[in-house]
C-alpha cells in the first residue's frame, strides 16, 4: 500500500499523460471531494486546529493544545484537525474528554500517518489539497499552534484566501507567542511588507498564549460578528445514505 502511494504521488508530478489517464485522474479527484463532502456534511460549526505531529504528549504546546480543544467543545463547537498525532491529537483529545465532538481529516503518506485514537469520527485522503479544502470548508475560525512545513502552508492558505475574500474573514488565532513572535516580525518588516503585505492584511490574526483568551476572541468574532447559531441540526437525506454520527 505504501509502495502504490508512492507512485501515485510520482505519477502526478510528472507532468501530462495521455488524456483518458488525465481525465480518469479528475474523476479520482472528484470522487475524493465527494467522499469528504459527503463525510463531514454534518459534523459543522467546527473550529479547525493546525499543530505540528511530532510533539509528544509531555510537552506544554501539547497540553495547551489539549486545553484549547476542551475549550472548542464547551463552547458547542467542533473541533477537526489533521486527524494524526502530536498537537491534532491534543486537540481532539481535549474535545473528547470534555464531552465534545471530535473530527479527523486524515492525509494518507509513503509513511503512512494513522488516524488519533480520539476521534469520533475520520475521513483520509490522498491529496493534500483536498484535505485542505476539507479542513477550510466547515471551519468558522482557526487555530495554529506551533508546527514545521505543513502547519505553515495550511496557516498561509487559510491566511491567503481571507485576504483575497475568498472566505469571509474569519479570526486566525496563533497560539505559541515565542514561537511566532518571530514570523510576525517578518510578516511586518517595512522592508519586506511594503507593498506586497499592508497592515489590514494581518487583521485577522490573534497572538495567544492564553487558551481561554484565543476562544473568547473567537466566540466574539464570530457569534456575535457573524450571528453563528451552532444549535442548528441538519437532518441526513436517505437517498444519500447518509447517517449523523451524534445524537
Amino acid at each position: 500500500m505504501k509502495q502504490s502511494n508512492s507512485t501515485e504521488e510520482q505519477l502526478f508530478l510528472e507532468g501530462r499523460h495521455t488524456r483518458g489517464f488525465e481525465f480518469l485522474r479528475a474523476i479520482r479527484i472528484f470522487l475524493e471531494y465527494i467522499k469528504g463532502f459527503r463525510t463531514l456534511h454534518f459534523v459543522g460549526p467546527c473550529i479547525t486546529v493546525f499543530g505540528s505531529a511530532r510533539f509528544e504528549e509531555k510537552h506544554p504546546y501539547y497540553l495547551l493544545a489539549q486545553q484549547i480543544g476542551a475549550n472548542i467543545a464547551k463552547r458547542g463547537f467542533t473541533v477537526i484537525t489533521g486527524g494524526g498525532p502530536g498537537l491534532m491529537e491534543a486537540a481532539n483529545r481535549g474535545a473528547k474528554e470534555a464531552g465534545g465532538r471530535s473530527i479527523g481529516c486524515n492525509i494518507i503518506l509513503p509513511k503512512e500517518q494513522t488516524p488519533n485514537p480520539y476521534l469520533d469520527l475520520w475521513v483520509e485522503f490522498r491529496y493534500f489539497f483536498v484535505r485542505k479544502v476539507m479542513l477550510a470548508k466547515y471551519s468558522y475560525a482557526f487555530i495554529v499552534m506551533p508546527g514545521g512545513f505543513g502547519t505553515l502552508d495550511e496557516f498561509f492558505e487559510i491566511a491567503t484566501l481571507i485576504q483575497t475574500g475568498k472566505i469571509k474573514g474569519f479570526p486566525i488565532v496563533l497560539v505559541g507567542k515565542e514561537y511566532w513572535q518571530g514570523l510576525l516580525a517578518f510578516l511586518t518588516d517595512p522592508v519586506f511588507a511594503t507593498g506586497s503585505i499592508a497592515l489590514t492584511d494581518l487583521e485577522s490574526l490573534k497572538l495567544t498564549d492564553d487558551a481561554d483568551e484565543a476562544l473568547e476572541w473567537i466566540s466574539e468574532a464570530v457569534i456575535e460578528k457573524y450571528g453563528l447559531k451552532y444549535a442548528q441540526v441538519k437532518k441526513p437525506f436517505w437517498l444519500f445514505g447518509e447517517r449523523t454520527f451524534w445524537k
